[in-house]
């Protein structure tokens, strides 16, 4: 496994996080879902050590992070928060080669393999383009694939995302979900923060549900979601449909 929790718990100010206790499997992409203060967020937090858990374990690579560096967690994951201020203009190319300052070896700075890196992830992505404008010249959207580009040079084996879809239109959601496919597809780990139930159907292997803090259910996408689940989380609002031999989740209108 390439991320496991242990009877994780937090707390801060009466919420947080209550056994929590996860397997995700290397070269899959697990989908977090839940409402609005579930936990999601809180989770990625805590397993990036920027809150301090106040019991259970976490595990990355089969390595206890307690007492892990920062460059070491860098160097095993990568994370793209919901939210990220800038207050310079740098350029989108700086950016991205930010990603790779935990691969630094010399005094002398990045070399000709990290900024190749670089080059790559923003072709990746499709960004390129983009590599000379200034980040303040840039639309939401396009800012949070810049971020996402910066991941992937990162070169880790495991990449958090906290709603990476919230800025982009739905031509750039669907194309975002397509790279995701191919970057799990070459043997990297993506766990994905979102509050869309049909982006986990249609392309993550498993879920995690989320609600007041704990895990509600967890396990393949086939065996998770379903009327019963969307109900206990969202209530009455929703329900599986057939379209087109797809099965999609539409609002009861």
């Amino acid at each position: 496994m390439i991320l496991q929790t242990k009877n994780l718990s937090f707390s801060y100010g009466g919420f947080g996080l209550e056994d929590v206790s996860i397997e995700i499997k290397r070269g899959s992409i697990c989908g977090l879902l839940g409402t609005n203060g579930s936990g999601k967020s809180t989770f990625f937090n805590c397993c990036m050590k920027f809150l301090h858990i106040k019991g259970g374990e976490i595990y990355v690579d089969s390595q206890n992070t307690k007492h892990k560096s920062p460059a070491w967690m860098a160097k095993n994951i990568a994370y793209v928060a919901q939210h990220t201020e800038l207050h310079f203009p740098f350029f989108v190319r700086d950016i991205v080669l930010m990603g790779r300052s935990t691969h630094v070896k010399s005094l002398f700075g990045f070399s000709k393999d990290d900024k190749r890196a670089v080059s790559e992830a923003m072709e990746f992505i499709g960004i390129s383009h983009l590599a000379d404008k200034k980040m303040n010249e840039l639309s939401g959207g396009q800012r949070q694939l810049v971020f996402i580009a910066r991941a992937l040079a990162q070169d880790t084996p495991l990449i958090l995302l906290d709603e990476p879809t919230s800025a982009l239109d739905f031509k750039n959601q669907i194309t975002l979900w397509k790279i995701l496919k191919k970057i799990a597809a070459g043997g990297k780990t993506i766990v994905i923060c979102t509050h869309e139930p049909n982006h986990i159907l249609w392309f993550c292997d498993e879920v995690i549900v989320f609600k007041g803090g704990r895990i509600v259910s967890k396990g393949s996408v086939a065996q998770v979601l379903n009327d019963e689940l969307l109900a206990k989380i969202y209530g009455d609002v929703c329900t599986f449909e057939k379209l087109a031999q797809k099965e999609v989740i539409l609002p009861k209108l």
